[in-house]
């Protein structure tokens, strides 16, 4: 006889299969939020990543042997011209040795007479400096020799770096953030500093280089390049 009871057993199973289903639509929501989550993480990285300038140029010097001075046949990037500048320019050495064995190709001023300067340029761009760009070179320099960032900007304009980078008894990678340096005006032909220069322009730089500001003194007084690579935003000519 029908009592209108619902079977115990009955009201068991279907408890449990309620309990399943909640669990897997908990489950599943939970999953949806983790996808939706990491969805919206890399719209936010890929939005910050944007502001974040990409290579312009890397140069690191052709595998050819050692000459002096260092000529455009030495510059491994196609899309680059090289500058040399000051009274010691006619000696600035693109060098190498057999040991040790990591020895790389590298730019060196220990046989500079006088104050030089080298620079690279794009053939088709300018370098928009601005906001987050850098500068990272492999460098060593022996004595009290400092290497600074030099450029030049389209109007002609002449800068040195504030910041650089010194002496270092092995090769040592440095970057330097554009927007945390200070400069100065730059006498290219003497390649001697001058006075501080407020707020420069960097939206359009023509070329982008590195000195010293001292003359060579053999190996015991000198800087060393090994590669350079610029961050920044490309500017048609």
């Amino acid at each position: 006889m029908n009592t209108g009871r619902i079977c115990p057993i009955t009201d068991h199973v279907n408890s449990n299969l309620k309990l399943t289903m909640m669990k897997k639509i908990k489950m599943q929501n939970h999953h949806f939020q983790a996808v939706n989550l990491f969805f919206m993480l890399s719209l936010g990285y890929n939005c910050t990543a944007q502001y974040r300038p990409q290579l312009f140029f890397r140069e690191d010097w052709k595998t050819i042997p050692a000459a002096t001075p260092v000529t455009q046949e030495h510059v491994s990037n196609p899309d680059l011209v090289m500058g040399l500048y000051g009274p010691g320019c006619d000696s600035i050495k693109k060098s190498h040795h057999a040991s040790p064995e990591d020895d790389p190709y590298y730019i060196w001023s220990g046989l500079c007479l006088g104050n030089w300067a080298v620079t690279l340029k794009s053939k088709t761009s300018y370098a928009d400096l601005r906001e987050y760009a850098k500068i990272i070179w492999r460098t060593r320099q022996d004595g009290f020799r400092n290497l600074h960032i030099i450029l030049k900007l389209a109007d002609g304009t002449w800068l040195v770096s504030d910041q650089c980078d010194g002496q270092s008894k092995d090769w040592r990678i440095r970057e330097f953030n554009l927007a945390d340096i200070s400069w100065y005006a730059l006498d290219i032909t003497t390649v001697v500093e001058g006075k501080p220069i407020r707020s420069p322009d960097l939206s359009r730089v023509d070329e982008i280089g590195f000195a010293d500001l001292m003359r060579g003194g053999q190996s015991i007084s000198c800087s060393r390049l090994d590669w350079i690579e610029v961050y920044g935003k490309s500017v048609k000519k």
